[in-house]
């Protein structure tokens, strides 16, 4: 996609979700690195658009979202998400052993991490969710593995941590029209992998930001 579609694409994106951007100082214009694993609470279908149109132009075009074969896998959603937004498409269920790449951007046949890590070794970023599966957008679930094994993978690259708040509101679960809702996008401070830190160590660590940063917003809404 041409730079100025791209950026046009961004802005429409960014304008029906009504999200605000902000880093974690609360400042509107984050600074983020030229690669990064970027992983963030799940409320809707409309997530991975509004953290991809929320980064700046430069970094769009190397952010490859991971998203769900089962929902985005076929048709019109399938031939966007992999031509616009070159996403990474995962099966959620069955076994790693009998996926295929069904294309460029498709599901890798050494299964989901082995294929993510190719991305980011070809030197792209990721855009993931952890919890596996859409939430509520009140309380964010525990975190499967594969934000661990991502990360130690090469922890050099930056980790990411961003929290959404009410996007939920706009695409609830089991509708299928979106409707317009202030959305906030909070690009926080990037963790690493300390040495030696176990598995359940560091997902705690990295959901507990998401949670307290989550926090933090509904206090301040609830308080206006």
């Amino acid at each position: 996609m041409p730079p100025l579609a791209r950026r046009a694409l961004a802005r429409t994106i960014s304008g029906f979700a009504g999200a605000r951007v902000m880093g974690a100082d609360g400042g509107s214009d984050p600074q983020l690195p030229d690669q990064a694993i970027y992983y963030a609470n799940h409320s809707s279908h409309l997530d991975f658009l509004t953290i991809w149109a929320a980064l700046p132009a430069e970094l769009q075009h190397r952010a490859r979202p991971v998203a769900a074969k089962d929902y985005w896998g076929t048709g019109v959603r399938k031939a966007v998400v992999e031509r616009v937004f070159n996403a990474y498409l995962v099966d959620r269920h069955g076994s790693s052993s009998t996926r295929r790449r069904e294309s460029d951007s498709g599901v890798s046949p050494k299964g989901q991490i082995a294929g993510m890590t190719e991305v980011l070794d070809a030197g792209d970023s990721l855009i993931i969710f952890p919890e596996g599966t859409r939430g509520d957008g009140e309380s964010i679930a525990e975190f499967h593995g594969g934000l661990y094994r991502l990360a130690q993978h090469n922890p050099e690259i930056p980790v990411v941590p961003v929290t959404l708040a009410n996007m939920g509101r706009i695409l609830p679960k089991g509708e299928f029209v979106p409707v317009p809702h202030l959305s906030t996008v909070v690009f926080c401070d990037p963790i690493h992998p300390k040495p030696d830190e176990d598995r359940q160590s560091f997902l705690t660590r990295a959901r507990d930001v998401l949670v307290k940063c989550l926090a933090e917003h509904q206090r301040r809404e609830d308080a206006q």
